[in-house]
C-alpha cells in the first residue's frame, strides 16, 4: 500500500470513526435513562408492569443484536409500514439493546443495598424519593461502575455490528479498503482505531472509580 493510499485510508476511518462514536454517544444517550425506567418497570409490584417489561428484557438479552439490527432495518415496514433510515435504525436497535443490559446492571446495584439503608433514609426524614437520590444512588452508581464499564467497552466494539445494515462506520470503510487492497493494513489501522477509543473509555471509568473511593 502506497503511502497516498495510506493517507486515504487514514482520511475514511476517520470519518468511519466519526459515525462509530455517534452511534456510541447517542446509544449512551438514550439507553441509559430507558435503562433506568425498565428497571423501576422490573422491580414495579404491578404485573401489568412488570410482565411486560421482563418480557422485553428478555428478548433484548436472549437475541442477537445483529438479529435486532436487520428486524428494525427491515422488519419494521412490512409490520407497522416504517421505514427508518439505516442510521436511525442502528440507533434504535443498539438503544433497546443496551437499555436491557443497563436495566439489569442497575438492578443487581439498587438490590445490593442493604434495607437497612432505606430505614435510615425513613428514621432521618426523609421522602422515599429523597432516600434514593441522596443516599442509596451514590452507592449504587459505584457499585455499578465495573460493570458499566464493560459494557461501555463493548458497545465501541459492537458499533461495528452497524455494517450489516451497510452504515458507512468504521468497520465498513475497513473491510472496503481490505476487499480492494488485498492488504492486512487496514485491519491493523481499525484495531488501532478501537483501541484508542476503549483507552479513552478505560481510562475515564478508572478516574470515576477513583472518585467514588470515598464510599468504601
Amino acid at each position: 500500500m502506497s503511502w497516498e493510499a495510506f493517507g486515504n485510508l487514514l482520511g475514511e476511518m476517520a470519518e468511519g470513526s466519526l459515525v462509530s462514536l455517534s452511534i456510541f454517544f447517542l446509544t449512551l444517550l438514550f439507553s441509559l435513562p430507558l435503562g433506568l425506567l425498565a428497571t423501576f418497570g422490573e422491580m414495579s409490584r404491578f404485573k401489568v408492569v412488570q410482565i411486560p417489561v421482563k418480557l422485553y428484557i428478555l428478548v433484548m438479552r436472549g437475541t442477537p443484536l445483529m438479529l435486532q439490527l436487520f428486524f428494525v432495518f427491515y422488519g419494521l415496514k412490512p409490520l407497522f409500514g416504517i421505514q427508518p433510515q439505516r442510521f436511525q435504525a442502528a440507533i434504535i436497535a443498539f438503544v433497546l439493546n443496551y437499555a436491557a443490559y443497563f436495566a439489569e446492571i442497575y438492578r443487581g446495584g439498587i438490590q445490593s443495598i442493604p434495607i437497612g439503608q432505606y430505614e435510615a433514609g425513613k428514621v432521618l426524614g426523609f421522602t422515599r424519593g429523597q432516600t434514593f437520590f441522596h443516599i442509596i444512588l451514590p452507592q449504587v452508581v459505584k457499585r455499578i461502575l465495573p460493570p458499566m464499564g464493560n459494557e461501555f467497552v463493548t458497545l465501541v466494539k459492537d458499533t461495528s455490528l452497524a455494517q450489516v445494515i451497510v452504515v458507512i462506520e468504521l468497520m465498513h470503510v475497513t473491510e472496503q479498503y481490505a476487499t480492494s487492497s488485498v492488504s492486512v493494513v487496514p485491519f491493523i489501522v481499525a484495531a488501532v482505531f478501537y483501541l484508542a477509543m476503549n483507552l479513552v473509555v478505560s481510562l475515564c471509568f478508572s478516574l470515576a472509580e477513583k472518585k467514588f473511593s470515598y464510599y468504601r
